[in-house]
């Protein structure tokens, strides 16, 4: 029983990595990525679709984008999505596909990207302690309810803090990583 509240925890900690790493993705650098289209959706025949479903997203060159929806019919519809998506890009189409010239990061704007970043990987390190205050109220159940003794719950609450620390410490990492990346010129 005891065991599977550590895998719960720790199998809870890693979606919220995962979690963070695909909001940390998402933030703009100074080049060219395929996952900044990742969080846009298109009004696709009435039901809001992922541009991934619905178009080929190719990085031709380091600072451009092109979107190739599948249905040319489209094309308009994902072009909308793109612009609404407040995404800082200025997207073009000829008519069967959209280019996305991603422009130069001034240093102001990078230094406002790192701080989302930051804010991004505070918000994974907040969930991770709650997963954890989560894990150590069950072992606390457990021990009143007579399941595991006063020292056991002592070792479970040491386990449970060393997974919370290794957590923090990859989230840290990823922010670090990525506030390399968006401050590299």
């Amino acid at each position: 029983m005891s065991e599977a509240v550590l895998k719960d925890a720790k199998g809870k900690m890693q979606k919220s990595l995962e979690s963070l790493q695909r909001d940390l993705a998402a933030i703009r650098t100074g080049h060219a990525n395929a996952s900044m289209l990742d969080r846009v959706t298109v009004d696709y025949y009435g039901a809001p679709t992922p541009i991934n479903q619905l178009a080929g997203i190719a990085v031709p060159e380091a600072r451009m984008l092109t979107v190739t929806p599948y249905d040319k019919g489209s094309v308009d519809d994902v072009l909308k999505a793109i612009q609404q998506a407040d995404l800082g890009v200025n997207p073009t189409s000829d008519g069967t596909m959209i280019r996305i010239t991603v422009p130069q990061l001034t240093e102001e704007r990078r230094k406002e990207f790192v701080k989302d970043a930051r804010r991004e990987g505070e918000n994974a390190k907040v969930a991770i302690r709650n997963i954890r205050r989560e894990a150590n109220d069950e072992f606390k159940k457990m021990e009143k309810d007579g399941d595991i003794s006063e020292d056991e719950l002592r070792g479970y609450n040491d386990d449970v803090q060393k997974l919370t620390d290794d957590y923090i410490a990859k989230v840290d990492s990823a922010c670090d990583d990525k506030e390399k990346d968006i401050l590299e010129v």
